[in-house]
């Protein structure tokens, strides 16, 4: 069953175009990898699916809605849920309190602080310290639960492991299979690849605003992709433009 489907999307940043006639489709439970070097328009394509940039022209849909000059807010409250680059919690609020906020959205579902705390259980014991004296690592996994306190259709990550120790990166992405298992959709953008690939069951790959790959993470090698990342071919799915 197609949950999101985005249909030749084009999406500019003034004059710049940084997403050009992005075409795919996501069923339940998938898990797309999107990768490509910096610059390829991975953010930008999250950020226009939560809804924080507008489509210059396209189309996406949610479970059949169309979604596309959907603001973000009430893309959140439609079940779009999305951890921005960089984290950003509320330095000044406690854990606890930045969880609570993904339920302003008003969606219900199984996603609550207790289940959060389950998931991520390096949060409970910082449950009432304040964010902004957290880890890199407990930043991000609070970045996370509260996106899932919406009780999300489909999760955005983007860059997950952004300015975290290696460590660091294999704690979150340890506590991430616990999202992996339970059947979330969720759509990642990383750049370490061989962690993509390890967690995905689809993979993307972005050239200059363009899909020029697009595989099942099973069906696809690592020379594959590493080929198309520094544009050395363009296999991919026909949609994109040449």
């Amino acid at each position: 069953m197609t949950i999101l489907s985005v249909q030749n999307l084009n999406v500019h940043h003034g004059l710049l175009q940084a997403v050009r006639d992005v075409s795919f489709d996501l069923a339940k439970g998938d898990v797309l990898a999107l990768v490509g070097a910096n610059g390829a328009g991975k953010t930008t394509l999250l950020r226009s699916l939560a809804g924080a940039h507008l489509a210059a022209s396209g189309r996406i849909t949610l479970n059949g809605d169309d979604m596309t000059a959907v603001p973000s807010h009430q893309r959140i409250a439609r079940g779009i849920a999305l951890v921005p680059e960089g984290r950003r919690v509320f330095s000044q609020m406690t854990v606890e309190e930045n969880l609570l906020l993904g339920k302003s959205s008003g969606r219900t579902g199984e996603w609550t602080v207790n289940r959060v705390f389950d998931a991520f259980p390096n949060l409970l014991p910082r449950r009432h310290a304040k964010t902004g004296h957290l880890s890199g690592g407990e930043q991000q996994a609070t970045a996370i639960g509260r996106a899932l306190m919406s009780n999300p259709d489909i999760l955005l990550l983007d860059e997950v492991s952004l300015g975290l120790s290696p460590l660091v990166i294999d704690r979150v992405y340890a506590q991430l299979q616990t999202l992996l298992t339970s059947g979330t959709t969720m759509v990642l953008v990383e750049q370490d690849l061989g962690r993509a690939m390890a967690v995905a069951s689809r993979v993307i790959c972005m050239l200059e605003g363009r899909v020029v790959l697009d595989k099942p993470a099973k069906g696809v090698t690592r020379d594959q992709v590493t080929k198309a990342y520094f544009g050395l071919h363009r296999e991919g799915t026909g949609r994109a433009a040449s």
